[in-house]
């Protein structure tokens, strides 16, 4: 994550070309590949290889990564009647994508995605399909500057920060280092949000075997990504001063299976190694 651009997503041939830096392995691109996607590049390769020597079952957590996603955004566009979403860190396109899920309950929601991988920017008009009653956004960003992000045109034609947003961090808070102020990173984004609003996030963990995932994070940092795995009360942490929805923070299958994606026989925790929560700002 270096730097912070905005791009609003001009016709192809005015576009400035794109450095997809393919030589070295990106978060967004590992993730991809490990979901099966086809986005990604030798490097990327290379290294979810790697962390699947280290852990056979690597593919179960970015599944139950993306299942855990949809429960969620079903949940806010349905239950709690949310019209906004900004998702930081939301990676290559994955159908369904948080507008396809929330448009199918409320078809006037609006999204913002925003993401700091180049090949992600690349594939952004496939996050533009927006249904004709709301409206999308892509802002090509740096977590690390959330002020950058709040201020961005894209963010700021789209969404309307006086009315309740849903943020979505979703397993992206593992490769912000303590160093790197995660936990600041939060308020201030939340800190521009209205009461009302939302904050989801799920998170990697070491808490249920932690041999394993150390070796994990060795592999990564082999290749040039820092991970930081967080113990169940350090992510509880990021929800400090909002009201957590039961049932709280949960392994990422335990926290409100159903709704077509729960399984008869759902991975084990050690399995899935990745905690999830919703939290509303009171």
């Amino acid at each position: 994550m270096t730097g912070i651009t905005w791009m609003n997503l001009a016709p192809e041939e005015d576009r400035p070309p794109v450095d997809l830096r393919t030589d070295r392995p990106h978060p967004a691109r590992v993730y991809d590949y490990l979901l099966g996607g086809k986005d990604n590049y030798a490097a990327d390769r290379a290294a979810g290889d790697e962390a699947l020597r280290v852990n056979p079952d690597g593919r179960t957590p970015v599944r139950e990564n993306r299942a855990f996603l949809r429960r969620a955004v079903r949940y806010l566009a349905v239950e709690a009647g949310i019209r906004q979403f900004l998702d930081i860190g939301t990676g290559l396109p994955t159908s369904p994508n948080v507008h396809e899920v929330a448009q199918a309950a409320i078809p006037d929601a609006r999204i913002v995605y925003a993401d700091n991988d180049p090949v992600v920017l690349a594939h952004a008009r496939a996050l533009l399909t927006s249904g004709p009653a709301g409206k999308t956004a892509y802002v090509h960003a740096d977590l690390r500057d959330p002020d950058g992000i709040l201020a961005s045109a894209g963010l700021r034609d789209t969404l309307d920060l006086s009315q309740p947003v849903a943020l979505l961090l979703i397993a992206i808070l593992h490769f912000i280092p303590d160093q790197d102020g995660p936990g600041a990173i939060i308020t201030r984004l939340l800190d521009a949000l209205p009461a009302g609003s939302y904050l989801a996030l799920s998170h990697l963990t070491g808490d249920f075997d932690p041999q394993l995932l150390d070796g994990v994070v060795e592999a990564y940092a082999r290749n040039g990504m820092v991970m930081k795995v967080r113990s169940r009360p350090e992510v509880e942490r990021f929800f400090t001063g909002l009201d957590l929805v039961e049932p709280g923070v949960r392994s990422l299958p335990r926290w409100r299976p159903g709704n077509g994606d729960g399984q008869e026989s759902p991975p084990s925790d050690a399995r899935v190694s990745c905690y999830g929560g919703l939290a509303r700002k009171p």
